[in-house]
């Protein structure tokens, strides 16, 4: 009988990308990350042991734990979260089963180093449109949930990647930016292997926008639409890119989800009959 403490890899596969998505904690021992350096897509790794020491920052939503196999690394970091507060899920099987399945899985090496919490940053040109909403809503919903972003002067990306630690995206001469006709969400999908059928047709449709090309792909021109109009509802870029994750949010869905689906125009009332008072 399944453990009512755990869930399917296909049912949080179903979970991951949305904004509902509980906390991943990835806690796999070093020689078991050394043997395979991927990740779930959004976890995290911690030590399974001290797990007090650092249960505090996931406290105020759910979390989803796993270790190689599913067994008592995992069991008991999820029993410890839960004796504080936390209502928490084992991943039945563990990495393993994630990875037995062909589920997606992230390329750790090409993260940029984190800062001294842990997050990774990232900064780019102020005024965002497409590609710098886009960007960022991939990294927090696949990559890392806690990733700072900064919107800075064009002139000054350089020079505050250089002393902030930051990684630079969506600017000239970056590794995270347009190559070719590729966009730099589009980069960023490849690159971190997350080239699911949702994520690339997504993909398709930022490409499509970002580089006005509209007419290639039906759905690029309300995405454009769209942005140009957060652009103009908000000043603070940070407030954009926070609006602009329930967008991103409603695009990914019908990428996975609804594609097949149409909505039937409404059929024309027919006309009441007149009676005999209106003859």
């Amino acid at each position: 009988m399944p453990s009512n403490i755990a869930i399917s890899a296909d049912k949080l596969n179903r979970l991951i990308g949305t904004p509902n998505c509980p906390s991943l904690i990835d806690v796999r021992t070093d020689g078991e990350w050394a043997a395979s350096p991927l990740l779930i897509p959004g976890s995290v790794r911690r030590p399974h042991g001290g797990t007090l020491a650092w249960a505090a920052e996931f406290a105020g939503r759910p979390a989803i734990v796993f270790c190689e196999s599913g067994a008592a690394p995992s069991q008991g970091v999820a029993a410890m979260l839960r004796h504080a507060g936390i209502p928490a899920e084992v991943l039945g099987g563990g990495f393993k089963e994630w990875h037995r399945a062909g589920l997606p899985l992230v390329t750790a090496a090409r993260l940029p180093p984190p800062d001294h919490e842990g997050r990774t940053v990232w900064v780019t040109r102020s005024r965002p449109k497409v590609d710098r909403i886009a960007c960022p809503w991939l990294i927090r919903r696949f990559v890392d949930p806690r990733a700072v972003f900064l919107y800075v002067s064009p002139s000054e990306v350089e020079g505050v990647a250089e002393q902030f630690g930051a990684a630079p995206f969506d600017v000239d001469g970056a590794f995270w930016s347009h190559r070719g006709e590729t966009s730099t969400f589009g980069v960023m999908v490849a690159e971190f292997g997350l080239t699911t059928v949702p994520l690339k047709h997504l993909a398709a449709i930022v490409g499509a926008a970002d580089m006005n090309r509209v007419e290639d792909v039906p759905q690029a021109a309300g995405l454009l639409a769209a942005s140009l109009g957060l652009s103009r509802m908000y000043s603070d870029d940070l407030a954009q890119l926070e609006a602009g994750m329930g967008l991103y949010d409603a695009f990914y869905r019908w990428c996975r989800d609804a594609v097949e689906e149409t909505h039937a125009v409404h059929a024309k009332r027919p006309e009441k009959k007149r009676n005999k008072l209106q003859a």
